[in-house]
């Protein structure tokens, strides 16, 4: 069966975004040991699940990198090739000049039961913050790969405020990279 992946960066703190969105706080000198494992835990991805405001940043932003011969590299193609599943609750057809993204017609729940039946590769989500805290609350998480960026905000938009009870993980591996970022991978217990 796939697996749903989540890929995040937080703070130390838990915090996904500051208090109006901003991402300015992430640590983004990456080296290539960070590149590496970013790019081992997407190999098996054939899917990518977003919420609308995020992709209206992602899907551009990975096309337009596309389209420059100096940031072409096969990672960038995989970004913009991958199929892309988008959740929104107004919009429900993809901007023309968006490559590969489809909006969803059901609730994420349903979308990624669905998804999770049919043959394929892993599915990765991204988020955003509203999406991640619905699938987080359900358990339909299967690996949390948290990015812990060194900075405190104090104050931002977390993930995790929507559990209503105790969901317990298992630690799979932490690495620590050059940057400072610390990666701890995770999955459901298995007496949840």
């Amino acid at each position: 069966m796939r697996k749903v992946k989540l890929q995040m960066q937080l703070s130390l703190d838990g915090f996904v975004a500051g208090p109006n969105a901003e991402m300015d706080w992430m640590t983004m000198n990456w080296g290539e040991d960070i590149n590496s494992y970013v790019k081992e835990i997407t190999e098996a991805v054939d899917c990518i699940l977003l919420g609308h405001q995020l992709a209206q940043g992602f899907v551009p932003t990975w096309q337009g990198m596309q389209a420059d011969p100096a940031t072409a590299e096969d990672f960038v193609h995989k970004m913009v090739d991958t199929p892309k599943l988008v959740f929104s609750k107004t919009k429900r057809v993809a901007d023309a000049d968006w490559k590969n993204v489809n909006f969803a017609t059901q609730s994420p729940d349903k979308e990624i039961t669905d998804l999770k039946k049919m043959q394929g590769g892993d599915i990765m989500v991204y988020g955003g913050a509203s999406l991640l805290s619905q699938l987080i609350a359900q358990n339909l998480i299967d690996e949390y790969h948290l990015f812990i960026n060194p900075i405190l905000m104090g104050n931002g938009m977390p993930i995790f405020k929507e559990i209503n009870n105790h969901l317990k993980l298992e630690l799979i591996s932490s690495k620590t990279f050059e940057c400072g970022i610390v990666v701890l991978c995770y999955k459901p217990a298995t007496n949840n």
